[in-house]
């Protein structure tokens, strides 16, 4: 693992540890034992690369503990709610990408096999939805980091989920600034 990619994931198990949450050296030996770590963040979007996911996961942490910080209405927010929701809303990508090959031009103009990201969704259970169950295997969750994580995808859900997203951001508004965060991370940072 490259010396950068090593020390985020230093960062990163240090920060959930720091959490004290029961269950969370079991979560972690899950991630330690899953692709988490190398994986990309998306095929194409953002993060397609090695360590993707874990590079966005921090960011999207980084940019909602200061959106915590900064809010401008009183938040009751626990700290650890924040390290646990952020860093973890997107483990539903774990074992989820795979690299496949396919034909490409070099820049000689022959064609050569290159490396891709490809889906390869073995539990087929959404997203949001899905990271909020997988973390549920290994420690509880509270009401609002089930909302924030859930619901962190936004107003890129169907449009029939637009009047329950409103509803959940209004009921845990640090849903809303979990949202922004992530979309922070992906279009501001490319993480």
């Amino acid at each position: 693992m490259m010396e950068e990619a090593k020390k985020r994931k230093e960062e990163f198990v240090a920060l959930l540890k720091e959490t004290n949450r029961e269950g969370i050296d079991k979560l972690l030996e899950f991630l330690e034992n899953s692709d988490f770590y190398t994986a990309p963040a998306s095929t194409r979007f953002h993060g397609s690369k090695e360590s993707g996911l874990l590079e966005h996961s921090l960011q999207v942490y980084k940019l909602a503990k200061e959106k915590v910080k900064n809010c401008p209405i009183e938040l009751s927010t626990p700290a650890d709610s924040v390290v646990i929701s952020a860093l973890l809303h997107d483990i539903c990508k774990t074992n989820y990408y795979a690299v496949d090959y396919r034909n490409a031009k070099n820049a000689f103009g022959e064609w050569e096999k290159v490396p891709y990201y490809k889906v390869e969704d073995t539990i087929p259970y959404g997203h949001g939805e899905k990271s909020v169950m997988m973390i549920s295997e290994y420690i509880k969750l509270t009401p609002e980091e089930k909302y924030a994580i859930r619901w962190h995808m936004g107003y890129t859900e169907p449009k029939e989920l637009y009047t329950t997203i409103g509803l959940a951001y209004q009921k845990y508004p640090y849903a809303l600034m979990l949202h922004e965060a992530d979309l922070e991370a992906t279009y501001l940072f490319d993480t």
